[in-house]
């Protein structure tokens, strides 16, 4: 199971939403375990990975034309103080991206697909606004599922504070984290936080918003590959309008005479070279959990673990995973996997008011997050006293071959705990004895 597939499941259940502001309000930045500094080392290292893997333009004049349109955002006081970078991508698909601290990379074809200077303005400020607000390791502090580094391991099972340990880890943020899908929210507040930078450049910002929504419905409601990072979060012409309303009347401009021109030159690139994708082997799993144990505690669940498996997460437990080092898989390209260990969770159901009906809500959520998953039918279980529901489940291993799940659910609170025991199916009967241990020591918080 996939740790890019488990955060955004987390995104979901955990319900990530934008509070409700009146239109020319201040938008503050969400909860971050990650400083500013951080957010700019990881930025840097995430995109000197990106930078080894796609066609950089090799055309100064556009490389100019990109990092002058962007340095004119960046320059406005809404944008925030960070080092923008802004980088033009040899790629024909209409997709613009930011990473935290400040780099925004813009791919050519979303400059051919624009109709003025304005339109690509306005896809490069709300990629500022991101970055301002720092959505980026906002969502990974949510997610709080990290690419871990040997020294930062087994943070829940140490001494200290996990949140202070988790923003110590800074450049250790694997890249998947930080291109997780937007939330509708976080995409409505980077459009009003971009309709101001716009205005503030002199650009007009309802250019922003009519260029989205054209390439929506163009699309046939689909997107382009823009819209599987950012979805669309409603009439952003009518939202952006009413953010225009609050701000000082101002003349706006379309954009510089020299866009056509930019435009034929995107049209003349060469075909775009196709990247060179490192692979790096996965480590055998963990056959059998050591003897003996250690204590896993967070605010909401307390429970015994192998002696040789590390945790990472948050104190809450609204996103904890657990398991020996060599149970975590990266493909060399910023993907991590979970191959052997355990998920835990918290789920608060939408519609359901039983365990069983919270139990099946939650099962429909993860197999959407991850199709290839597929699951028997729920049964009653005991974990520790408490009345629980367990569920098998298989999928693909990122060892390679078939993985076996069990999926245990446990009321608490208004919601559920969640766990998701994983292993290749050749150490399955290791881990399934490990987990029942385990299960037997849950002590789950009120």
């Amino acid at each position: 199971m996939t740790i890019r597939h488990f955060a955004i499941f987390t995104l979901i259940v955990l319900g990530i939403s934008c509070a409700a502001r009146q239109p020319g309000a201040a938008i503050k930045p969400g909860f971050n375990v990650y400083s500013k500094d951080q957010d700019v080392q990881v930025g840097r290292q995430a995109s000197a990975e990106i930078m080894r893997q796609v066609d950089v333009v090799q055309d100064g004049a556009l490389q100019d034309y990109v990092k002058s349109l962007g340095r004119r955002l960046a320059a406005t006081p809404s944008a925030g103080d960070y080092p923008y970078e802004f980088t033009l991508i040899n790629d024909p698909s209409i997709n613009a991206f930011a990473l935290p601290g400040g780099p925004i990379f813009v791919h050519s074809g979303l400059i051919r697909a624009a109709e003025n200077e304005a339109q690509v303005a306005g896809v490069l400020a709300h990629e500022i606004a991101h970055v301002a607000l720092r959505h980026g390791t906002n969502q990974a502090s949510k997610a709080s599922i990290l690419q871990i580094p040997a020294a930062a391991a087994g943070i829940l099972l140490g001494d200290g504070s996990a949140t202070s340990q988790m923003a110590q880890m800074g450049a250790g943020l694997g890249l998947n984290l930080l291109m997780l899908k937007y939330s509708r929210g976080a995409e409505t507040q980077a459009d009003a936080l971009g309709a101001k930078i716009l205005h503030e450049s002199g650009y007009n910002p309802v250019e922003m918003a009519r260029f989205f929504e054209t390439l929506e419905k163009e699309s046939g409601g689909g997107g382009p590959q823009f819209f599987a990072s950012h979805p669309n979060p409603g009439n952003r012409v009518k939202a952006v309008e009413a953010e225009l309303r609050a701000f000082p009347q101002k003349q706006y401009t379309a954009g510089g005479s020299n866009f056509g021109a930019m435009q034929q030159r995107v049209a003349g690139l060469p075909a775009p070279r196709k990247p060179v994708q490192q692979q790096q082997a996965a480590a055998p799993p963990q056959r059998q959990p050591a003897s003996g144990g250690r204590t896993l505690q967070t605010q909401a669940f307390r429970m015994a673990v192998p002696s040789d498996w590390v945790a990472y997460g948050d104190r809450s437990g609204t996103s904890v995973v657990a398991g020996p080092r060599n149970g975590l898989v990266s493909d060399g390209r910023g993907q991590v996997q979970v191959g052997y260990g355990v998920l835990m969770g918290q789920y608060r159901p939408r519609r359901a008011r039983n365990l069983q009906g919270a139990a099946q809500e939650l099962l429909s959520s993860l197999r959407s997050s991850d199709p290839s998953l597929q699951a028997s039918g729920l049964r009653q279980i005991q974990v520790n006293g408490r009345p629980a529901l367990m569920t098998q489940m298989r999928g693909s291993s990122p060892f390679g071959g078939p993985e076996n799940n069990l999926l245990v659910t446990v009321p608490q609170g208004n919601g559920v705990m969640f766990l998701v025991f994983a292993a290749p199916e050749r150490d399955w009967p290791g881990l399934e004895r490990a987990a029942m241990t385990m299960l037997e020591s849950l002590q789950v918080a009120q």
